[in-house]
C-alpha cells in the first residue's frame, strides 16, 4: 500500500511540476484540458469496453451500485445536515457537499486499487463509477449546484443528454455483448488490453495538474474541516456498514470501501465554475482531501 502510494504520489508531483515549470508554454490547465479529453473520448470507453465486455455482470455488480449510490446520498444528507448546523452560505455549502459527497472512484480510485488488488479491480471501479456516482453527479448534484449556485443558466438539457457520452455508450455496447456471451476476438483483446494501460498514468498526471497550493487559504479552513471529515472519514465509514449489510466480502469488500475512500473528484470544478459555488473551496477540498488520504487510505487498508 505505501509502494503504490509512493508510485501515485511521485507521478502526481510530476503533474504539480509541470504547472509550475510550463514546458513549450503550455500551462497545467491547457495540459489537463488536452490529457483529460483524450482519456474520456478515446482511452476511457476502449477501457470500459474491455473490462465490462469480460466481466461477472449480476449480482455483485448490484451490491457494487447501491453500495456507491447510497454511500453518496448519506454523505449529502449528512454535509447538508453540518452545513445547515454551522450557517454556511450557498455557495459555500454547494462547494462543501459536492467535495464531500463524490470521491474520484476513477481518477485516483483506478490505479491505486489496480496496483494494490489486481486487475479485477478495473471491473468494480467502472461499476462503481458508472452505475452509482456518475448519474448522481449528472442529476442531483448539478441539482444541488444550480440550487445553491448564483448563475444564470438557461434551463438544463434533459438528464438523458447527459448520458449521451462515450464512456456510457462503451458500457452499454459492453453489457449488450457480455450478456450475449460474445466472445472476444483475439486481436481485438490485446488492442483493448494496451490502450487500456494508458489510463491510470494519464490520470494521476491529470490530477496532479489539477493540485495546486495556491489555492490554500486560511479563512477556508472552517469549511475543510468538515468537508475532510466526512469525505475521508464518515463516508468511509457509511461504506463499510453498508457493506456488511449487503454481505460483501473479502477482497471486494475491502476494495469497494476503499474505492469510497478515495478523495474529492476533481470534475466538481467545473460544476463550481459553471454554477458560481466557490470554486477557490472546491480547489483547496481537492487539494486537502488528496493529501490528506495518503495518510488516510493506509489507515482504511489496515482496518479492512
Amino acid at each position: 500500500m505505501n509502494t503504490t502510494l509512493m508510485q501515485m504520489t511521485v507521478l502526481m508531483l510530476c503533474g504539480a511540476g509541470w504547472r509550475v515549470l510550463t514546458p513549450n508554454r503550455l500551462t497545467a490547465d491547457q495540459t489537463r484540458l488536452v490529457l483529460t479529453s483524450v482519456v474520456y473520448y478515446f482511452f476511457m470507453p476502449v477501457m470500459v469496453l474491455e473490462v465490462l465486455w469480460r466481466a461477472d455482470i449480476g449480482w455483485q455488480s448490484l451490491q457494487y451500485s447501491a453500495l456507491g449510490f447510497i454511500s453518496i446520498l448519506l454523505s449529502i444528507l449528512a454535509t447538508w445536515l453540518l452545513a445547515k448546523l454551522f450557517r454556511f452560505k450557498n455557495p459555500q455549502t454547494g462547494a462543501v457537499i459536492l467535495a464531500a459527497a463524490f470521491p474520484n472512484v476513477t481518477y485516483l480510485g483506478l490505479p491505486v486499487l489496480e496496483q494494490i488488488f489486481g486487475d479485477w479491480t478495473r471491473s468494480l471501479v467502472i461499476q462503481i463509477d458508472l452505475f452509482a456516482e456518475a448519474p448522481l453527479v449528472y442529476t442531483l448534484g448539478i441539482m444541488l449546484a444550480r440550487h445553491y449556485g448564483a448563475s444564470g443558466e438557461p434551463k438544463p438539457k434533459s438528464v438523458l443528454a447527459f448520458f449521451n457520452a462515450p464512456p456510457f455508450w462503451a458500457a452499454f455496447v459492453a453489457v449488450v455483448l457480455n450478456l450475449n456471451q460474445v466472445p472476444i476476438p483475439f486481436w481485438v483483446a490485446g488492442l483493448l488490453q494496451k490502450c487500456s494501460g494508458a489510463v491510470a498514468p494519464l490520470m494521476i498526471f491529470s490530477l496532479g495538474l489539477a493540485l495546486s497550493w495556491r489555492d490554500i487559504r486560511l479563512p477556508n479552513l472552517p469549511f475543510i474541516a468538515p468537508t475532510a471529515l466526512v469525505k475521508l472519514g464518515l463516508m468511509p465509514l457509511i461504506a463499510l456498514w453498508l457493506a456488511n449489510l449487503l454481505n460483501l466480502t473479502g477482497q471486494p469488500r475491502a476494495a469497494a470501501v476503499m474505492d469510497i475512500a478515495m478523495p474529492s473528484m476533481v470534475m466538481g470544478i467545473v460544476l463550481c465554475d459553471r454554477y458560481k459555488l466557490d470554486s477557490g473551496l472546491y480547489a483547496m477540498a481537492v487539494t486537502v482531501t488528496t493529501a490528506l488520504s495518503l495518510v488516510s487510505l493506509p489507515l482504511w487498508y489496515r482496518v479492512l
